[in-house]
């Protein structure tokens, strides 16, 4: 399931950048999620479980590709959207078109609702399988030690520094554990879309951990590089800047960014290496996916400054 790498047009005054284009995965748009999907469905599918549960906001790539397997394997799907992210999203239009059944509990009352759905579940006989937001977990780390390992074998390969979106952390922490096996020296730079500092290196840093004890891995803890200066204002948020950037791309390279995580974490990566002068590298930009995202933005991207 490997996706191409190649050298993008768009250049800054002294690096060049190249893509990985997990946004090209051949389902349901792709992307990081599907990565990850498609081992808890492995799991799923071993086990004959019946019906998948997970938890997301109303923009969710994770919550969409979700949907979308369990209604390709003919299983129920239950998406839990706390109220305050459920607002209107072509990523929630698509669950409600794969079947999804949509519950919309306060944040506060989040695991509650989990756990209240499971039993009843059960109650009706029925087999149910978790995942939690984003498809944080060993499976979802292991998706990208894999993911890691394709880079390693690419003909473009090695690169100075590999960028990414960081959200709940298991996309990171499997780069970082594929390159932990593999004893390269890349420099890998999450770029925060979700937490503060101190909340996302925990959930990457945890994420090594659970992976490394889980796999019996007998290693150092490598460096974990993640930087929270560009969150634009938490997520979700967006701003001119972001929408210039992704305007700009689409324009060189055709490649279509979104304001909440590919689009936020390419200027992200681009204010890094100017804050830091960081030049003459060679550097990699993970493409997490998101189409729906960017087409819900459009307008705000077409009417940003220039």
């Amino acid at each position: 399931m490997s996706t191409p790498i190649h050298k993008m047009h768009y250049r800054d005054e002294t690096n060049i950048f190249y893509v990985k284009r997990d946004d090209l995965l051949p389902f349901s748009f792709g992307g990081n999620k599907y990565r990850k999907a498609l081992l808890y469905f492995e799991e799923i599918l071993e086990n004959d479980y019946d019906t998948v549960i997970t938890v997301g906001s109303a923009s969710s790539n994770h919550c969409r590709i979700i949907a979308n397997l369990a209604k390709k394997h003919q299983l129920d799907c239950y998406i839990i959207i706390p109220k305050e992210n459920d607002k209107p999203a072509s990523n929630k239009t698509l669950m409600k078109i794969l079947s999804a059944h949509i519950l919309t509990p306060n944040k506060s009352d989040i695991k509650a609702t989990i756990n209240q759905l499971i039993s009843n579940l059960k109650s009706d006989h029925k087999k149910p399988y978790y995942i939690k937001m984003g498809g944080h977990g060993v499976l979802g780390t292991q998706a990208y030690k894999e993911a890691f390992e394709e880079i390693y074998r690419d003909a473009h390969y090695p690169f100075d520094y590999i960028f990414l979106a960081t959200g709940t952390g298991t996309t990171q922490a499997g780069l970082v554990v594929g390159q932990a096996l593999k004893n390269t020296q890349e420099s890998i730079v999450g770029i925060s879309v979700l937490s503060s500092y101190e909340d996302g290196f925990k959930h990457v840093l945890e994420s090594v951990v659970d992976y490394f004890k889980e796999k019996d891995v007998d290693l150092k803890i490598p460096i974990i590089n993640l930087v929270d200066d560009y969150l634009a204002g938490g997520y979700g948020k967006s701003n001119d800047a972001i929408s210039e950037i992704i305007k700009t791309v689409f324009r060189s390279d055709g490649i279509a960014l979104d304001p909440t995580y590919t689009g936020k974490s390419f200027l992200g990566m681009l204010e890094y290496l100017k804050n830091n002068q960081i030049k003459h590298k060679k550097i990699l930009f993970l493409h997490t996916g998101g189409a729906p995202i960017f087409f819900d933005a459009l307008e705000s991207i077409e009417g940003s400054n220039k």
